[in-house]
């Protein structure tokens, strides 16, 4: 999924720092541990403990700068930008609409480790939302673990299904989800695979708009329209995260009882209606027995 030719976004958006590592409690298996408790996680728990400690002080701060499209098309930290953008265009009048007052999240990219309102992270820990500071969190470089650790094809839209998602959970503050969940609970009908799924929904509400949402600074649409071929990297990155995968590349037997997040087909197909459909209600997660 590629921005448009002629588009263009201003800098500043998302914050950026490189902070001192984070030791992960040994590598290997645990360090995989950390990364599949935490991918995609909605802030629930305190990061600190899992992490296993140390510093997580920002050495260096700044921002992204402005990017064209054509950079979108080919930097990933320009691409998280504008696709952070491309979100905040959409979901502001959307979430207006329903009748929620809406606020941008803020968004942090770092390298090595950042301190948030949930504790300290490192890049091991995954893309998170953190509700306490209202902010996204995450290291560019997950991306590659998407694809080497996780399977999942790669491409664009793979990225921008996990910004996306992230953005969801911020949808979920703003609409009073956060606090009504139970989302410390586990389980294949818990509340916390419920919320997850919901983001889901929401990154494929995004997604099925993406290419008519027009920029108001150039009134240019963010994206081209989708492909079968590009829906096909969102929809393989939803299931490569998916709890019964997870639990299949660690090594363990699948145990719904455990799961937070939901299984590779839910996962997938939750984006797959919050794409078709594009509505809230569609993507009410709470109001079925059937998820």
């Amino acid at each position: 999924m590629t921005f448009q030719e002629g588009g263009s976004f201003e800098g500043g958006r998302v914050r950026t720092g490189r902070g001192g590592k984070i030791a992960a409690g040994g590598g290997g298996l645990a360090a995989l541990v950390v990364a599949l408790i935490y991918v995609f996680s909605n802030g629930q728990v305190d990061l600190s403990g899992v992490a296993g400690g140390g510093s997580g002080a920002d050495t260096t701060e700044g921002t992204i700068g402005d990017c064209t499209a054509e950079q979108a098309n080919t930097d990933p930290s320009c691409r998280l930008s504008a696709t952070i953008q491309s979100l905040d265009a959409y979901w502001g009048p959307t979430v207006t609409a329903a009748g929620v007052t809406f606020a941008q999240p803020e968004v942090y990219s770092f390298e090595g480790a950042a301190d948030t309102a949930c504790g300290s992270a490192s890049s091991s820990t995954g893309p998170f939302y953190c509700p306490p500071d209202a902010t996204i969190y995450l290291d560019l470089g997950f991306f590659d673990e998407l694809q080497s650790r996780f399977g999942a094809e790669g491409g664009p839209l793979a990225e921008e299904y996990v910004e996306a998602h992230e953005y969801g959970h911020h949808v979920q503050q703003l609409t009073g989800v956060m606090d009504q969940a139970q989302r410390g609970g586990t389980g294949a009908d818990s509340d916390s695979v419920r919320v997850e799924l919901q983001a889901d929904c929401y990154a494929g509400m995004w997604a099925g708009r993406a290419a008519t949402t027009v920029d108001p600074d150039t009134g240019v649409p963010f994206l081209d329209p989708i492909t079968a071929d590009t829906l096909e990297q969102a929809l393989s990155a939803a299931q490569a995260v998916g709890d019964d995968h997870i639990q299949a590349q660690s090594g363990g037997g699948i145990n719904p009882d455990t799961w937070t997040h939901g299984s590779s087909e839910q996962r997938a197909r939750w984006f797959t209606t919050g794409y078709e459909q594009g509505t809230f209600d569609a993507c009410d997660t709470f109001s079925t027995d059937t998820l």
